[in-house]
């Protein structure tokens, strides 16, 4: 460029050679002068407009103020030459902010840009944006910058700036952007081959998932699956190889994303996790001689740590972590020492015991004298943490030492944690209020109002304490230096409970008014204002000296201060009353205080407030993070997702899950060669009904897809495989599956194994769902499906899952039918609904398609039990694994007259007969014969 332009390699040479600053300055003036004679020239070529564009961005870069030449410039982003679009951004996104009115007119051009086929100008306009970023620009360009990463045209490199502007938008104007009509189509991305489009998505991914957990909650399957990929089958490019590490930065972020998100109770995710997991600390305890090496190792390393703390703290890996942690907190390194520090934090945040901690107390402790003040921190935080009622008199007496020497930043933070862990782990009435009267002394100007507050508030409320409180505040108030703070707390404690001392040597009332008020002249305005009120209480309960405090009041009628002044006034003329009813309605003892949070609490949260990527926990205890979860993580994410292998693949599960591979999908009624049909909702519907009558057969079919199932029952077990064939000439990538709608507590469903995403031309993949009845359920589960295919398509549709899958028939004779059936009762363990009769062709009863329903769900028919040869008699056994097995009776009553039938079922539980008759109650009434 500057070979090109002559002129603007002259002028640079011209300001270089300039030895003073004037001499810059003239040359400066002079081509400023002449760079507006020629923009008023209307004959201006596009050429020398591009030079004198970049003389004045040169000029602006150089720090002087530039007035001209804006118009100029946005001219210069419509011209259709890459070389001067180029200057006209670089001069829009310098020396124009987002508020200019001239981005709205290049609004436009940017948004041309962006929907060309040209990736060089797709760039220009996205660097533009992200540097620039205004509302408006958010709002009118998002969607444009959102079609250009979702786009499968777009090269790799313009995907990464697409999502790296989007988390730009998104981290300026939230609110702008549909984030949640979005999430599906960006995590998809996250599949993409390209692992440094997946590190710029999956940093985007971090910072929406945060504010959208239920959206985004497919990006657990997503980040659990690349990191197997990545760390146990080494799938990666030798590009992205960091000292034999593979892509430390995409590790790191997948490790904290799914820490956003509540543990999976999928067994069959937690077993990749704990693999991934296992894998990261065995590869990280040999100390790497390279020093970036070694740095990317530690990064994954206490993120991983971090990972397994939030999976469960209480597990062996965690305790191999602390093992592992107590070396880094010792370490020569800073940064090892801080983020093991930070680490164990975040374990004494988050686990039952303690005592893998309390084991480097002593280290821990010294950490506090770090050279470096952000360890200092970390070790502050990580006492905090681990604080309890072992060994809290320890760790707040070494806080109160250090505090004479700790640096003024960390002071107030320092008196904060000191006076909530003296509250909160309190042996003693005496131990805590001398805690914290040592430590109002000692911190001085750094005691905020809160502690004192809490100090009186606490007083108040506890009966027992208030008499030593009066003892101790009083030996405080003798002393020769006193802090502000410590005369509040002793003025209020004393005008409140000095009575219940007054009789105790050297605590007299003229004693303590003494002591009181000969602290008075250092305090200010409120502080006196407050010891006024405090006299007036001693006006009615020490008589002896009235006429010291009346003189008090005297004195301060004339002061200056408006507030002291009405003060003292109102109090004298209550004082000097010869009727002392008033004075005694007035001067009553304060009620304790309501029930509330701790104002310390409250100030110390504040100080930790979150950053983009935020904090997973907060510091403090197990129950404050017990708290802070229940606040903000009650999204929850259903983790029983995979993809879909290129190739039909099984668990190796044994005979029994071998033997569902027969099914024979590519028969006649297989699931490649059926025929294509609309996905209308009456073929759905059919075909679910028939398969919660049977296990085999079709789900789902489309022009790109047909799903089938196989399924087999034993008991409280089952295994469903689901078979998946692409029915296109092009693969399906991106391809997640999960399960959904369904109670964990009362039906398990889990996938077998997380396999490939990607299903290739005409090929087929199975998967394996695993599920357990623990107790009766109601309703069916729904399969979630999506995929990329040039579009993202979700597919949602039932799994022909019902209660009745688990029952097995059961033979009674007509005796004990009838026996039970009466044992049974009515409501509410009867459910009972008449519908319309189904008939045949021939006017009669349809009792065929009645005993297919029946025996379909699970329902041994009993013959010759009922004497009406029309009604139909079952009975059956529902097996689970907690609830043990259930018992249900049914009968089937059709009248061909009325042309109406009864269904009546009865079991040993209410919730059983319902359910099965909600699964039965639909097919038994249906006209068309199944």
């Amino acid at each position: 460029m500057a070979s090109s332009m002559r002129g603007l390699t002259q002028f640079i040479a011209d300001i270089r050679a300039c030895r003073v600053k004037e001499l810059e300055e003239k040359r400066i003036n002079k081509e400023m002068a002449n760079i507006r004679r020629q923009f008023k020239d209307p004959q201006l070529s596009s050429y020398q407009r591009k030079k004198y564009v970049s003389k004045l961005i040169f000029v602006y870069i150089l720090g002087y103020k530039v007035d001209v030449g804006h118009f100029e410039a946005a001219n210069l982003v419509t011209s259709n030459k890459y070389t001067e679009k180029q200057i006209g951004y670089l001069a829009m996104t310098l020396m124009l902010h987002e508020h200019s009115e001239l981005l709205l007119m290049v609004v436009n051009s940017i948004k041309k840009d962006l929907e060309e086929n040209n990736e060089y100008n797709n760039c220009l306009a996205l660097h533009a944006i992200a540097n620039v970023g205004s509302n408006e620009m958010a709002e009118t360009l998002g969607p444009s910058v959102h079609r250009l990463l979702i786009s499968p045209t777009s090269p790799n490199f313009v995907k990464k700036k697409a999502a790296l502007t989007l988390l730009r938008l998104y981290r300026k104007y939230p609110e702008v952007l549909p984030v949640a009509e979005w999430a599906q189509r960006i995590v998809s991305i996250m599949d993409d081959e390209d692992l440094g489009v997946v590190v710029s998505v999956t940093s985007l991914v971090m910072a929406m998932a945060q504010d959208n957990l239920d959206a985004f909650s497919v990006c657990y399957q997503k980040a659990v699956d690349r990191l197997h990929k990545l760390i146990i089958d080494r799938e990666y490019a030798a590009t992205y190889s960091y000292y034999r590490i593979p892509t430390p930065w995409l590790q790191v972020k997948l490790l904290r994303l799914l820490q956003y998100y509540p543990p999976s109770m999928d067994p069959t995710v937690l077993d990749v996790l704990q693999k991934v997991i296992k894998a990261i600390l065995n590869n990280s305890v040999e100390v790497a001689s390279n020093v970036q090496q070694n740095n990317a190792q530690n990064a994954i390393l206490f993120e991983a740590i971090g990972l397994a703390i939030h999976l469960d703290a209480s597990s062996a890996m965690v305790t191999d972590a602390a093992e592992l942690l107590a070396r880094f907190i010792s370490s020569k390194e800073t940064n090892v020492r801080y983020l093991g520090l930070d680490t164990m934090a975040h374990l004494a945040a988050r686990s039952d015991s303690l005592y893998s901690i309390k084991q480097h107390q002593a280290t821990i402790i010294n950490s506090l004298r770090d050279k470096d003040v952000s360890v200092r921190r970390r070790a502050l935080d990580l006492l905090y943490s681990m604080c309890d009622t072992d060994n809290a008199e320890i760790i707040v007496g070494e806080l109160l030492r250090y505090l004479k020497v700790a640096d003024y930043g960390l002071r107030e933070e320092m008196v904060l944690k000191i006076a909530i862990s003296t509250e909160k782990f309190a042996t003693s009435y005496k131990w805590y209020i001398d805690t914290i009267l040592q430590l109002i002394s000692s911190a001085g100007d750094h005691v905020g109002e809160e502690v004192w507050y809490r100090v009186v508030q606490i007083t108040t409320n506890t009966d027992n304490l208030q008499e030593y409180a009066s003892r101790a505040v009083f030996e405080h108030l003798r002393q020769p230096q006193c802090h502000e703070s410590l005369v509040k707390v002793g003025g209020y404690i004393l005008g409140e409970y000095g009575h219940l001392v007054a009789n105790e040597p050297g605590l007299s009332p003229i004693e303590q008014f003494q002591a009181l008020h000969s602290k008075s002249p250092y305090c200010s305005a409120p502080t006196r204002a407050l010891l006024l009120t405090t006299y007036i209480k001693w006006v009615n309960v020490f008589p002896e000296i009235k006429d010291h405090l009346v003189n008090v009041f005297e004195r301060y009628r004339y002061v200056l201060d408006a507030e002291l002044q009405q003060r003292a006034c109102e109090y004298y003329a209550l004082a000097t009353r010869p009727q002392e009813e008033l004075l005694q309605q007035m001067c009553e003892e304060m009620p304790p205080f309501p029930p509330r949070g701790s104002a310390l609490l409250n100030r110390l949260n504040k100080k930790h407030t979150d950053t983009e990527d935020g904090r997973v926990w907060i510091i403090g205890g197990k129950e404050a993070n017990e708290d802070q979860f229940r606040k903000g993580r009650k999204a929850t994410v259903d983790t029983n997702v995979t993809g879909a292998n290129g190739a039909a693949a099984t668990s190796g599960g044994g005979p029994d899950l071998m033997s569902l591979a027969d099914l024979d999908l590519n028969g006649p009624t297989g699931l490649m060669a059926a025929k294509p049909v609309l996905n209308s909702s009456p073929s759905i519907d059919k075909w679910y009904e028939k398969l919660c009558m049977s296990n085999d057969g079709i789900l789902y079919e489309d022009n790109a897809i047909q799903m089938g199932v196989k399924s087999e029952y034993h008991g409280h077990l089952g295994r469903i495989a689901l078979y998946v064939g692409n029915k296109m000439s092009v693969p399906l990538t991106a391809f997640t599956a999960s399960v959904t709608g369904y109670n964990p507590d009362a039906v398990s469903l889990t996938f077998a194994k997380i396999p490939s995403n990607t299903i290739h031309p005409k090929t087929q993949a199975q998967h394996v769902i695993h599920i357990e009845s623990k107790k009766p359920f109601e309703g069916a589960p729904i399969l979630m499906i999506s995929y990329l295919a040039g579009s993202l398509t979700s597919i949602n549709i039932q799994l022909p899952l019902l209660v009745t899958k688990f029952f097995e028939g059961v033979t009674l004779t007509q005796a004990d039918f009838f026996e039970r059936w009466k044992l049974i009762g009515g409501a509410p363990r009867e459910a009972q609904v008449v519908f319309p009769i189904t008939l045949d062709a021939s006017g009669g009863v349809d009792l065929v398609k009645n005993k297919k329903i029946l025996t379909g769900h699970g329902f041994s028919l009993l013959l010759d039990v009922d004497p009406n040869p029309l009604n139909l008699v079952g009975a059956g056994v529902l097996h689970t694994s907690a609830a043990g097995k259930v018992g249900c009776l049914l009968r089937l009553e059709p009248n061909k007259v009325a042309k109406l039938c009864r269904l009546t079922v009865r079991s040993t539980s209410e919730e059983v007969a319902a359910q099965v008759m909600q699964a039965m109650q639909k097919p038994l009434s249906k006209n068309s014969a199944l």
